[in-house]
Protein backbone atom coordinates (compact mmCIF):
# COMPACT_ATOMS: atom_id res chain seq x y z
CA UNK A 1 0.00 0.00 0.00
CA UNK A 2 1.12 3.47 -0.69
CA UNK A 3 1.88 5.84 2.13
CA UNK A 4 -0.93 8.29 2.72
CA UNK A 5 -3.28 6.09 0.74
CA UNK A 6 -6.88 5.33 1.27
CA UNK A 7 -6.52 3.05 4.28
CA UNK A 8 -3.87 5.02 6.12
CA UNK A 9 -4.55 7.13 9.18
CA UNK A 10 -4.97 10.40 7.22
CA UNK A 11 -8.08 12.04 5.88
CA UNK A 12 -10.60 9.62 4.48
CA UNK A 13 -13.71 10.39 2.52
CA UNK A 14 -15.38 7.34 3.83
CA UNK A 15 -15.12 8.47 7.48
CA UNK A 16 -16.46 11.94 6.67
CA UNK A 17 -19.46 10.40 4.96
CA UNK A 18 -20.06 8.22 7.95
CA UNK A 19 -20.25 11.26 10.27
CA UNK A 20 -22.70 13.08 8.05
CA UNK A 21 -25.01 10.07 8.02
CA UNK A 22 -25.50 10.43 11.75
CA UNK A 23 -26.54 14.04 11.26
CA UNK A 24 -25.86 17.06 13.38
CA UNK A 25 -26.92 17.32 16.97
CA UNK A 26 -30.35 18.97 16.91
CA UNK A 27 -31.04 19.28 20.64
CA UNK A 28 -31.86 22.68 22.03
CA UNK A 29 -29.73 23.89 24.90
CA UNK A 30 -32.31 25.12 27.45
CA UNK A 31 -29.84 26.29 30.09
CA UNK A 32 -29.69 29.92 28.83
CA UNK A 33 -33.49 29.95 28.54
CA UNK A 34 -33.88 28.77 32.13
CA UNK A 35 -31.36 31.36 33.32
CA UNK A 36 -33.22 34.18 31.60
CA UNK A 37 -36.58 32.97 32.92
CA UNK A 38 -35.29 32.81 36.50
CA UNK A 39 -33.91 36.34 36.26
CA UNK A 40 -37.24 37.59 34.88
CA UNK A 41 -39.12 35.79 37.64
CA UNK A 42 -37.02 37.47 40.31
CA UNK A 43 -37.40 40.89 38.65
CA UNK A 44 -41.18 40.56 38.49
CA UNK A 45 -41.40 39.25 42.06
CA UNK A 46 -39.57 42.35 43.27
CA UNK A 47 -41.38 44.78 40.98
CA UNK A 48 -44.96 43.45 41.39
CA UNK A 49 -45.60 44.88 44.88
CA UNK A 50 -44.37 48.27 43.70
CA UNK A 51 -46.84 48.33 40.81
CA UNK A 52 -50.03 47.60 42.79
CA UNK A 53 -51.31 51.16 43.04
CA UNK A 54 -49.81 54.50 42.23
CA UNK A 55 -51.95 56.66 44.50
CA UNK A 56 -50.08 57.53 47.70
CA UNK A 57 -52.33 56.75 50.67
CA UNK A 58 -51.61 55.99 54.32
CA UNK A 59 -53.93 53.07 55.06
CA UNK A 60 -55.26 52.42 58.54
CA UNK A 61 -53.47 49.59 60.37
CA UNK A 62 -55.39 46.51 61.54
CA UNK A 63 -54.77 42.93 62.61
CA UNK A 64 -57.07 41.56 59.90
CA UNK A 65 -55.82 38.79 57.64
CA UNK A 66 -55.38 39.38 53.93
CA UNK A 67 -58.12 37.98 51.70
CA UNK A 68 -57.15 35.94 48.68
CA UNK A 69 -59.03 36.70 45.48
CA UNK A 70 -58.77 34.82 42.19
CA UNK A 71 -58.68 38.03 40.14
CA UNK A 72 -57.32 41.48 40.76
CA UNK A 73 -60.23 43.72 41.85
CA UNK A 74 -60.81 47.26 40.64
CA UNK A 75 -59.26 49.65 43.13
CA UNK A 76 -60.82 52.89 44.34
CA UNK A 77 -58.65 55.24 46.38
CA UNK A 78 -59.68 58.24 48.47
CA UNK A 79 -56.85 60.60 49.33
CA UNK A 80 -56.69 62.84 52.39
CA UNK A 81 -57.93 65.80 50.31
CA UNK A 82 -61.00 63.66 49.34
CA UNK A 83 -59.92 63.16 45.71
CA UNK A 84 -61.24 59.84 44.36
CA UNK A 85 -59.12 57.69 42.05
CA UNK A 86 -60.23 54.69 40.00
CA UNK A 87 -57.04 52.61 39.69
CA UNK A 88 -54.59 55.52 39.05
CA UNK A 89 -56.98 57.95 37.34
CA UNK A 90 -58.68 60.75 39.24
CA UNK A 91 -62.43 60.75 38.72
CA UNK A 92 -65.18 63.05 40.01
CA UNK A 93 -67.54 61.31 42.47
CA UNK A 94 -70.62 62.04 40.33
CA UNK A 95 -69.07 60.19 37.34
CA UNK A 96 -67.87 57.20 39.36
CA UNK A 97 -70.88 54.89 38.94
CA UNK A 98 -71.06 55.34 35.15
CA UNK A 99 -67.31 54.79 34.77
CA UNK A 100 -67.40 51.61 36.89
CA UNK A 101 -70.29 50.17 34.92
CA UNK A 102 -68.38 50.79 31.69
CA UNK A 103 -65.28 49.02 33.05
CA UNK A 104 -66.97 46.12 34.84
CA UNK A 105 -66.59 42.74 33.16
CA UNK A 106 -69.12 40.98 35.41
CA UNK A 107 -71.60 43.83 35.78
CA UNK A 108 -72.29 44.85 39.35
CA UNK A 109 -70.93 41.52 40.58
CA UNK A 110 -67.42 42.91 40.02
CA UNK A 111 -65.34 43.02 43.18
CA UNK A 112 -64.11 46.47 44.23
CA UNK A 113 -61.36 47.35 46.71
CA UNK A 114 -61.74 50.68 48.52
CA UNK A 115 -58.58 52.28 49.89
CA UNK A 116 -58.93 55.39 52.02
CA UNK A 117 -56.28 57.48 53.75
CA UNK A 118 -56.40 57.57 57.55
CA UNK A 119 -56.98 61.34 57.39
CA UNK A 120 -60.19 60.96 55.36
CA UNK A 121 -63.30 61.45 57.53
CA UNK A 122 -65.58 58.45 57.96
CA UNK A 123 -68.42 60.36 56.28
CA UNK A 124 -66.40 60.85 53.08
CA UNK A 125 -65.66 57.11 52.86
CA UNK A 126 -69.35 56.32 53.41
CA UNK A 127 -70.28 58.82 50.70
CA UNK A 128 -68.13 56.88 48.19
CA UNK A 129 -69.61 53.59 49.41
CA UNK A 130 -73.09 55.05 49.02
CA UNK A 131 -72.38 55.91 45.37
CA UNK A 132 -71.12 52.37 44.83
CA UNK A 133 -74.20 50.90 46.52
CA UNK A 134 -76.57 53.06 44.45
CA UNK A 135 -74.78 51.84 41.32
CA UNK A 136 -75.57 48.25 42.43
CA UNK A 137 -72.15 47.12 43.64
CA UNK A 138 -72.28 44.90 46.72
CA UNK A 139 -68.84 43.26 46.74
CA UNK A 140 -66.77 46.06 48.25
CA UNK A 141 -63.61 45.35 50.24
CA UNK A 142 -61.91 47.85 52.51
CA UNK A 143 -58.10 47.84 52.24
CA UNK A 144 -55.93 48.20 55.32
CA UNK A 145 -52.27 47.64 56.05
CA UNK A 146 -51.00 45.15 58.65
CA UNK A 147 -50.49 46.47 62.14
CA UNK A 148 -46.89 46.71 63.30
CA UNK A 149 -46.41 44.24 66.14
CA UNK A 150 -44.04 45.20 68.95
CA UNK A 151 -40.97 42.93 69.21
CA UNK A 152 -41.49 39.81 71.31
CA UNK A 153 -45.19 39.27 70.47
Amino acid sequence: MAAGGFGSGGYSRRSSRRQSRHGTMSEINVTPLVDVMLVLLIVFMVAAPLMTTGVPIELPKTQAKQLSTPTEPLTLSVQADRKVFLQKTEIPLNELAAKLQALAKNGTQEQLMLRADTAVPYGAVMEVMGVLNQAGYTKIGLATSPEDKPPGN
